[in-house]
């Protein structure tokens, strides 16, 4: 049985990817260079779709490319245990509850920074305004004093 052969602008519609994104991730070595046709299209098949959306999976899980060519490795080395795939999973787990937490106080500071204007007044009074201007106030502990007037 023949394979279908796709141009690249017909495996970024199947996978969902742009061209360009395609083209970068064979710069990176993530993607198998294509056979080319007599035209020199890109000719790319069932491999290529298969290891895109095992790539496209991973970015949706907010890995990085260097995490992705480490579980394209293994995933290419398939008579290897797995122990290093799970201490990957686990140190990616970890940075994931990291950003959990700085995008949490993150949202603190802005909550804080928000109170600083409970009315509508002019942008001059604006507290918000202020708060992001005074260089003093930028950092936490400082964002929540306030009134919860614009000052």
């Amino acid at each position: 049985m023949t394979q279908q052969l796709l141009k690249i602008g017909e495996l970024a519609a199947q996978t969902g990817s742009s061209v360009e994104t395609i083209r970068y991730y064979e710069q990176q070595n993530l993607l198998p260079q294509p056979a080319r046709s007599a035209g020199n299209y890109r000719l790319y098949g069932d491999t290529h779709v298969k290891r895109l959306q095992f790539i496209r999976h991973c970015r949706s899980l907010d890995m990085t490319l260097d995490e992705i060519r480490t579980l394209l490795n293994f995933r290419d080395t398939p008579e290897e245990n797995c122990a290093g795939v799970n201490t990957l999973l686990d140190k990616h787990i970890g940075h994931v509850a990291d950003r959990i937490r700085e995008l949490q106080a993150l949202e603190g500071q802005l909550q804080d920074l928000r109170s600083r204007c409970l009315t509508v007044q002019s942008t001059q009074a604006c507290g918000i305004l202020q708060g992001l201007a005074d260089i003093d106030d930028a950092s936490p502990k400082n964002l929540g004093s306030h009134d919860g007037s614009c000052h």
